[in-house]
């Protein structure tokens, strides 16, 4: 039973779920030669996928052909909020629901991403019915648009959000996870995937320099150089990971989010929004990363720790998101944050791709 419950992650009930499917092609000249010019083939492929999206019960759903990467977060209030490399979108899967299309006009991009929001409740639980109504939205549009394209490229992208110090502020509810991969959940519930895939596991999480931190660590912050501070932070995360035998790590203070891929299959690039983070998961090497600007004093300081193939075990990552919330823990016990006041918001990451 011991063996078993090591293998079980404790997370508040009140923790939220999150389900979005991103299907990406590089559209070539034969594409665009179905149409008039470059705006009418935005809109009748737009007209095309939301039809689909109508029949098969897929509320909300956007055309992206203007280069940008989305981002996905749970927000009470939908909205969408553009800056030169993203586009965020904000959403609650229980009650909103869209139909929009992101271009410039006549001008032609290098990829055009198509976004599938899950909707509705028990968002996990229903998630392998989810993709596989975009997989069937997919072949329709091969079959009428998308003939002489290129492969397309899915991503199947789930978080799980929570509040570490919940149970602190007086909510004691919490359920048992084992977390399971997405490839065996997907299986089991007759959505097949190909064998020829990719999966990546990782938790997230931010710690914002308040106040008190300030005050905390003000003598390493009088002068205009933060090295000392930021190699303080670093120093405490590294040793918490080591501790655990958690070898994909990294820590991110320069004013952008991490954004994480496979080394495998992504090459690390990095641009004034986004910190992209490469870690080659099959390698036993420790890979811990630091990333900041000694002369700037971020807001929050950024931290990702990702599962490396020892930690995937066929009963989940539970173990492993264990040993990440510990490591969490040993992290803020030596820095001035308040559990009863300060929520530490952890996302649980889990991402499938393949061709298509």
């Amino acid at each position: 039973m011991a063996s078993l419950n090591q293998h079980r992650v404790y997370i508040p009930s009140s923790a939220r779920a999150n389900q979005y499917v991103l299907v990406e092609f590089k559209p070539n000249d034969e594409f665009f030669a179905q149409f008039t010019n470059i705006s009418c083939g935005y809109k009748r492929l737009a007209r095309e996928l939301f039809a689909l999206c109508d029949e098969y019960e897929l509320h909300n759903v956007h055309l992206i052909a203007n280069d940008k990467l989305p981002v996905v977060r749970y927000h009470d209030e939908a909205y969408s909020l553009e800056t030169t490399k993203q586009i965020l979108f904000f959403y609650n899967p229980q009650y909103h629901e869209a139909h929009n299309v992101f271009a410039n006009g006549e001008e032609r991009c290098k990829k055009i991403r198509l976004l599938f929001l899950a909707t509705g409740d028990d968002i996990r639980a229903n998630a392998a019915q989810f993709h596989h109504k975009v997989q069937r939205v997919i072949n329709t549009l091969q079959d009428k648009l998308l003939s002489n394209q290129p492969p397309l490229k899915i991503r199947d992208h789930q978080h799980l959000t929570y509040d570490l110090f919940a149970k602190a502020k007086g909510h004691k509810e919490s359920y048992g996870y084992k977390l399971r991969s997405l490839y065996p959940r997907y299986q089991s519930r007759q959505c097949h995937l190909p064998s020829d895939h990719s999966e990546m596991t990782y938790a997230g999480f931010s710690i914002p320099v308040t106040r008190a931190i300030k005050t905390q660590f003000q003598h390493m912050l009088n002068e205009e150089n933060y090295s000392q501070f930021y190699h303080y932070i670093f120093d405490a995360f590294k040793r918490a990971c080591d501790k655990r035998q958690l070898n994909l790590a990294a820590f991110i203070a320069n004013g952008t989010r991490p954004i994480v891929r496979n080394s495998n299959i992504d090459n690390a690039q990095s641009n004034s929004e986004l910190q992209k983070l490469t870690f080659d998961c099959a390698s036993e090497q420790v890979q811990i990363q630091q990333f900041w600007n000694a002369d700037t004093l971020v807001d929050v300081l950024h931290f990702v720790i990702a599962a490396a193939e020892k930690d995937k075990h066929d009963i989940g990552y539970g173990r492993f998101m264990n040993q990440v919330q510990s490591a969490i823990n040993e992290v803020t016990d030596e820095l001035a944050f308040n559990p009863t006041r300060q929520d530490l918001r952890v996302r649980f990451y889990q991402h499938i791709n393949y061709q298509y």
